[in-house]
Parts: C-alpha cells; structure tokens; sequence
C-alpha cells in the first residue's frame, strides 16, 4: 500500500475531505458504508477520516472501516479517542491500525458522555496527552480545533492555548468542528497565528438539510446559525425539498467564501450522506478542479 503523510499532501496543495462513521455493525450496515465510500472516492477526496463513538464504542468497526478506505485507495485519517481509554487500549488499536497501513491519525479526548464517571479521561485527560503518547508509533497526527471555542473552555483564548500545546505536541494539522458562520473560522486561524500556530487549519462544513438538526447541532457542539440562514430554513422547514435546497446552498456558499479568503482545505461532515456531497461537488466541480 502506497505510503501518504496528510501533512505533505497540504504543503503542496489544498485539500478536499470526507468523514464517515460507522454503523452499527451488521452486515447491512457494513455494505452500506463501503456503498457510501466507493460513491465518495468518485470525487477524488484526498482522504477520508473515520470517526466513532465519544465512549469508545465502534472503535473496532471504525478500524475496519478505515482499513477499507486505505485498500480501495483513498488515505484514511483515523480518529483515536484517548478519554475512555486505557494505554492498553490506544496500544491495541494503534496495532491494528498499522496492520491495517493507517499512517495518519487525528487524536481526541473525546466529548464527556453526558453520564460519564469520574475516571473518564483517568490516562489522557487531554488530546495533547494522548498525542505524547503516540509518539511511540510512526503515525503523522492532527488534532481538532473549535472555531468558536471548546464548550469547556471560559474563553476562545485558553481555547487557542490548548491548541498551541498539541501544535507542540506532534499535531501536523488541525480539522475544525463544524461552524456556520465564517467569521469564527477566520477569527481563529489569525489568532492562532499570533500564538505561533502554523499548521494549517482546515475548516469543517455540515450541511444542514433538516430543520430539526438545528437542535442537534446545537446540543452537539452549541454552533450558532446565522439569523438570515435559520430564517430561511424555519420559513420553509415543512418543505423538505427546500429546505435540502437551501441548506446545500449555504453550505456551497461558505465554501466559496472559505476558499477566497485562504483556507487550505474543505472538510465536509456529511452524515454518510454521499449524495450530499455528490450534490455540493457537482455544484462547485469548477471551482475544486482550478482550486485544488
């Protein structure tokens, strides 16, 4: 298997991404997302990162998942949750990625379960813990960033301090959590700068095709919707067509917006969703082909 650093990849161009998570694992739920992977790698992603769940639960399955990518011939970027798990545990499936040809890893803490005991994150209460921890094995790691600022954090600030420290401790890049309004992205990366953050800093997008995932993405990462585009999508939320309509259209928008402005990529979260992003590639094919 081809050898890919991610890292490499964006110093010498931008970058177009997915991320997928598993399903339950049953056969059915096995062949859908290889469907939905084979549908992806149509449209040229430079990688694709697997998530899985804040607990630990599907992290065998998220391994096999991203196994998969790497064999059809798309580079992986495997998430590595630390907070539930023991070194034992970030041993075992730092094996199995190598087995699997994984070189690239994004290292999390992982959201508190809302029932969490008090020895989650007992070994790597910090994403930047777990990343020493890896340095052990030959993985080229990146980190998440939040635009507007982990909810645990009193301020963006302390937020950036974080994430000058997993900078320092081996990230090569960071994936933001999802935002919908771009001025947080740019606020973050020119104040990462005057920290002395220089990997690049990808922006994450989600689509929002349903007016009832407004409550979930708030509940999920408490990003705000612009006042303009929630209009629109509430006026219309009993229009599913519309609505999937304007929600692929933001989400075009601030593409185009992020691309104008510098980012070094786009990374879209799409829920296993391929024909969303088959829809929103269509629509900007042009713009990636003279871009990317």
């Amino acid at each position: 298997m081809q050898s890919m650093k991610i890292y490499e990849v964006l110093q010498k161009k931008r970058t177009l991404s997915f991320e997928v998570f598993p399903p339950k694992r049953t056969e059915e739920g096995t062949e859908k997302i290889f469907a939905t992977i084979d549908a992806l790698k149509e449209l040229n992603p430079d990688y694709i990162s697997v998530t899985y769940g804040a607990s630990g639960s599907n992290a065998r399955n998220a391994a096999e998942i991203a196994g998969y990518i790497k064999r059809i011939g798309i580079e992986p970027l495997a998430h590595l949750t630390g907070g539930p798990s023991s070194p034992e545990d970030i041993d075992r499936t730092a094996k199995e990625f190598l087995d699997l040809g994984i070189e690239n890893v994004l290292a999390l803490r992982g959201d508190r379960p809302v029932d969490f005991q008090a020895d989650f994150c007992k070994y790597f209460p910090h994403a930047s813990d777990l990343m020493v921890y890896l340095q052990k094995y030959p993985f080229s790691l990146a980190g998440a960033a939040y635009p507007e600022g982990h909810f645990e954090c009193d301020t963006l600030f302390k937020d950036l301090e974080a994430l000058k420290v997993k900078q320092d401790a081996g990230a090569k890049f960071f994936v933001t959590q999802l935002f919908y309004d771009n001025s947080y992205y740019y606020r973050l990366v020119r104040e990462a700068e005057k920290l002395g953050i220089t990997v690049p800093i990808i922006p994450g997008i989600m689509p929002l095709l349903k007016v009832n995932n407004i409550k979930r993405v708030k509940e999920m990462c408490g990003s705000a919707v612009p006042l303009a585009f929630r209009n629109m999508i509430e006026v219309y939320s009993d229009r599913p067509a519309v609505m999937e309509e304007i929600g692929l259209n933001f989400a075009v928008y601030q593409i185009i917006d992020l691309l104008a402005n510098g980012a070094p990529g786009i990374h879209l979260y799409i829920m296993n969703n391929a024909a969303a992003a088959q829809n929103i590639y269509s629509r900007l094919e042009r713009v990636f082909r003279e871009l990317f």
